[in-house]
């Protein structure tokens, strides 16, 4: 669809400016992992991009009227600085491709119906493509495929567990390499004994639960002295919320009188940072998804031992790259070099894209990365 036509829809829109981060290229610390698994790759920050606006209404960058393809991204939930930081790599693809149209839309507070109604939407505006990063992927698994079934590409972002309802899902790394980090920081910062307490955005958010598991099997095999503490072996649900990890963090620390570590695998770990720093408990390691733009501080001041990530900019630019590559006709490969760094090398298994862009940050080189 063109421009033109989504533009005379945001003449009816409300906006609001978000911030949005920046980087550059720096080092990060690459992980020490299980004599199988190789260290992680640095991957490079993008460019400090403008502002872009509010959620239920495409940017007001808007349309030219002069494109061919319009892509749209729906990510988990507005208002966080992970999903900003991706609107930042989908407005760079944008203003790269002079025939795209490129926007993101996001739900408020990680709610799967709402992201289900957002893509119906989307569907019946006829984009060409819709990106997506699911709040829970079966959830929507039907309405990708009903967006396939009316002719447009679909790529999702942490989704692999529905493959046969797109056309590729993207991933940044091996989803098991990157849960084995989690699981080797905390022993590292444990010195290999205690217990722990861990949380994942939502037990229906694919990736975080891959990464859970594979931690947990980690630490099973590697270090039989550290216990998880959680109720049935299931991880707590933050809903990728900063409130809602700080109160999981503090009913953990009531709770077990022995904990010696936390671990968040949602984009909301400074939330735990912020119990542990107000009751001044330095013996509690915390090893956390994290933004440099909020974690930072407690990186450096030590109260979060690790923070794990990966661009999320560079991940939303990939993505729409891919979607742009299907609607040009053009075959994906192993040879095919994507722009950003940590995906110009690339596997496929089937219609999983894996790259290698995970980043670990520590005191040293959480400054380096200005997202």
């Amino acid at each position: 669809m063109k421009k033109k036509i989504l533009s005379a829809l945001l003449s009816v829109a409300m906006v609001a400016t978000l911030l949005v981060g920046c980087g550059s290229s720096a080092e990060t610390e690459t992980a020490a992992p299980a004599e199988e698994a190789a260290p992680a790759e640095e991957a490079a920050p993008a460019e400090e991009a403008a502002p872009a606006e509010e959620a239920a209404a495409p940017a007001a960058t808007g349309a030219s009227g002069n494109e061919e393809f319009t892509i749209a991204l729906c990510a988990k939930t507005e208002g966080i600085a992970w999903f900003d930081d991706m609107r930042t790599g989908v407005d760079e693809f944008n203003a790269d491709h002079d025939d795209v149209y490129a926007y993101e839309i996001n739900p408020e507070g990680s709610d799967a119906a709402k992201q289900n109604a957002m893509l119906e939407d989307l569907i019946a505006q006829g984009v060409d493509a819709i990106c997506c990063v699911p709040v829970d992927a079966q959830a929507v698994a039907a309405t990708l495929q009903k967006a396939r079934d009316a002719g447009i590409v679909v790529v999702t972002h942490e989704a692999s567990d529905i493959l046969d309802s797109v056309d590729y899902d993207l991933e940044a790394f091996d989803n098991d390499y990157f849960g084995t980090l989690y699981g080797q920081y905390l022993a590292e910062a444990m010195d290999g004994e205690g217990q722990y307490y861990a949380a994942v955005g939502g037990l229906g958010m694919t990736t975080h639960m891959q990464w859970f598991n594979s931690m947990v099997a980690y630490l099973e095999e590697n270090h039989p002295d550290m216990e998880l503490v959680n109720p049935n072996g299931t991880p707590g649900e933050d809903d990728n919320n900063e409130q809602t990890a700080y109160d999981l963090a503090v009913q953990a620390i009531a709770a077990y009188p022995e904990l010696k570590g936390l671990v968040d695998c949602a984009a909301s770990s400074n939330g735990m940072a912020l119990a542990l720093e107000e009751q001044g408990r330095t013996d509690i390691k915390l090893v956390g998804l994290a933004t440099p733009s909020q974690g930072g501080a407690y990186i450096k001041n030590g109260t979060q031992y690790r923070g794990l990530c990966w661009r999320p900019a560079d991940a939303g630019y990939t993505a729409c790259e891919i979607a742009y590559k299907l609607l040009k006709g053009e075959e994906i490969t192993e040879s095919t070099s994507f722009t950003k760094e940590g995906y110009d090398k690339i596997t496929i298994d089937g219609n999983l894209i894996s790259g290698n862009a995970p980043l670990v940050f520590t005191a040293e080189n959480v400054d380096d990365y200005p997202f």
